[in-house]
């Protein structure tokens, strides 16, 4: 899509959808909440249509007049990680969650759906939007402070937009959340490849303070009063740090231009998380933040999947279909341009070929039936400190698919 159809299309605003995604191990329904227009349309005004196929949910818009399809975009949510766990198999639950797109200028239907187990494409949620209905709720004016980070292109639709929200920061130390927010970007483009990119990004902070300090640690029986909910232990998982409060996170976001969320988290606590398209979150206080942040921003920016194993029988993909993470694959011929004709396929790790890319066992969790390109990486431990050349390409082509 060009950006004449753009301004044909849309205005240069965002169109938020707040809903609630319900369901068990076997189900998922979903349930309408309400529409904000807020001010800004922090995406690409080029790659309206995703071309990727990244994600296991989506949402698409469509001309309402002809049924030709305007916008889409994949993304990953909390909901289908849950689905996942023992305890969806005992009781039914329902997640809030947000859906962002330009803002039309034309009458449209807006869709919601999700990938099966198997593969197949479902619509979940469907329903008419007019650009013109009063009941779409107009995002307050910003009153809350913001701090331009990063600046690398003033014009946002050329930009990789980065908004860093701040989780457990009371008033008094928005300085070390400054601090914390320079750290951030130091880190980011520490690594490669986004060293070579600093001038497709731009990073902002929105200085919302929390009334209590550090997180919340349920095992350790801690609860705090914090802006947006952040916890440990989310699943039951201890270093697992999340919110299911989609409304706090979006309506600090939405006071800049992003395509990104990452929230950080003022604890020393090891951990965090990241979910393609969803938002992004790291303990500030932690010996390995840098690495941390790398890493979970991996899975949110580039969609890729974490590259180590478990030896369990326990299945978080299925071996029959190919993953859509760019760094796993069962198939075997994702990297294949990238793999040497000396390299044994598999490929053994046995030293001799550490430094290679090839096709290694053990992968997404899987220990079996699931390959990864080399035999370490940042998505798979923080040892070597460095992408594989396979992940680099992969964030390499989420910036241009971004920034051209």
């Amino acid at each position: 899509m060009t950006f004449a159809q753009f301004s044909t299309c849309f205005e240069d605003a965002s169109l938020r959808l707040d809903y609630y995604i319900t369901g068990n191990d076997k189900t998922t329904e979903y349930c309408y909440k309400e529409m904000i227009r807020e001010p800004y349309w922090g995406g690409s005004k080029n790659n309206l249509i995703d071309s990727l196929n990244y994600g296991n949910y989506f949402v698409e818009m469509y001309d309402a007049a002809n049924g030709k399809l305007i916008f889409s975009r994949g993304y990953n949510n909390l909901f289908g990680e849950w689905q996942n766990t023992d305890e969806a198999k005992r009781i039914t639950k329902g997640f809030e969650e947000t859906a962002v797109m330009p803002f039309p200028k034309i009458e449209v239907d807006v869709v919601l759906g999700y990938k099966t187990w198997e593969g197949e494409r479902r619509e979940g949620f469907r329903m008419t939007v007019k650009p013109d209905d009063y009941f779409i709720k107009t995002a307050p004016a910003n009153t809350t402070p913001v701090y331009d980070v990063w600046i690398g292109n003033k014009d946002y639709s050329k930009a990789v937009d980065i908004v860093v929200l701040p989780e457990g920061y009371t008033q008094e130390e928005m300085g070390k959340f400054i601090s914390d927010c320079n750290f951030f970007v130091e880190s980011l483009f520490a690594y490669s490849p986004y060293d070579k990119y600093r001038d497709r990004f731009n990073v902002r902070a929105v200085m919302a303070p929390s009334v209590d300090s550090d997180v919340t640690m349920p095992g350790d029986h801690i609860y705090r009063n914090t802006v947006m909910n952040f916890s440990f232990w989310t699943f039951d998982s201890e270093r697992y740090c999340m919110s299911t409060d989609s409304k706090s996170i979006h309506d600090l976001a939405g006071k800049v231009p992003y395509d990104q969320i990452y929230i950080l988290i003022n604890t020393e606590k090891y951990g965090g998380g990241g979910i393609y398209n969803f938002y992004c979150s790291s303990a500030s206080g932690n010996t390995f933040s840098s690495d941390i942040i790398i890493h979970e921003f991996g899975h949110s920016f580039a969609g890729l999947a974490d590259e180590y194993y478990y030896d369990d029988d326990e299945h978080m993909y299925n071996l029959k279909l190919e993953p859509w993470e760019p760094n796993i694959t069962t198939k075997g011929d994702k990297w294949a341009d990238m793999i040497s004709k000396k390299t044994p396929i598999p490929t053994p790790e046995n030293g001799k070929y550490d430094n290679v890319v090839g096709l290694f066992e053990g992968a997404g969790y899987e220990s079996k039936g699931m390959y990864r390109p080399m035999n370490d990486c940042l998505m798979k431990s923080f040892r070597g400190h460095v992408f594989c050349p396979v992940c680099v390409r992969a964030i390499e082509k989420m910036i241009l698919y971004y920034s051209e």
